[in-house]
């Protein structure tokens, strides 16, 4: 078994780059969507955030009004580091559980796992490789302000609250430039596959 993770800057492509992978047979784990399973009603973590931050933080269905912690947490480093106290590991022991259930099914898969923070939370070591999404910052500025309907100036603010994608590029292993077209992406991601599952087969060989 061979665990890629996966990240990159805001308007990279990400997504799409997971989704071209796993039509070649990779399996791909959403950090931000084990973060939301792990926070649902009656979970440990919801059970944690709901003691410590108390019931206003709640919708009337008992899930987490984002929006209301958000708010807190933002203005308070404190109950910030509180929260990702909380959720971090958590999500973490999912993700364990998730990777040891993809290994049983298939003893050589391929894990992507999209981790928008790796790099900033220092997470490479829990990889075998460390690949990144890479466009420019101006290319980045480019499809924020296309996608989301921003200026370029608050594109600009959104791109200088992250760390810079050229500082990301000395924690990766492999890089996908993802600027061109989406046949271009495709061919890349064909060659980078074939490389994956080389190495794959070299670290099962080990």
């Amino acid at each position: 078994m061979l665990n890629v993770g996966l990240t990159g800057g805001i308007a990279c492509g990400k997504s799409t780059v997971a989704r071209l992978f796993a039509e070649r047979g990779a399996f791909h784990i959403d950090f931000d969507r084990l973060a939301h399973a792990v926070v649902a009603p009656d979970q440990p973590a919801w059970q944690q955030i709901a003691d410590y931050f108390g019931s206003e933080i709640l919708h009337p269905d008992r899930t987490i009004n984002r929006t209301k912690l958000g708010a807190i947490v933002f203005k308070d480093k404190r109950k910030r580091a509180k929260l990702n106290s909380i959720v971090h590991p958590a999500v973490f022991a999912a993700w364990c559980c998730r990777t040891q259930e993809i290994k049983e099914i298939k003893p050589d898969a391929i894990i992507l796992s999209d981790v928008p923070l790796l790099i900033e939370e220092g997470m490479q070591p829990v990889f075998d490789l460390v690949m990144l999404i890479y466009v420019s910052e101006e290319e980045q500025a480019d499809r924020l302000m296309q996608r989301n309907g921003l200026s370029r100036e608050e594109a600009l603010r959104r791109l200088k609250s992250q760390m810079p994608i050229d500082d990301k590029l000395p924690f990766a292993q492999i890089v996908i430039r993802n600027q061109g077209t989406l046949e271009e992406t495709r061919r890349i991601v064909d060659r980078v596959w074939q490389d994956l599952l080389q190495q794959e087969k070299a670290k099962r060989n080990l």
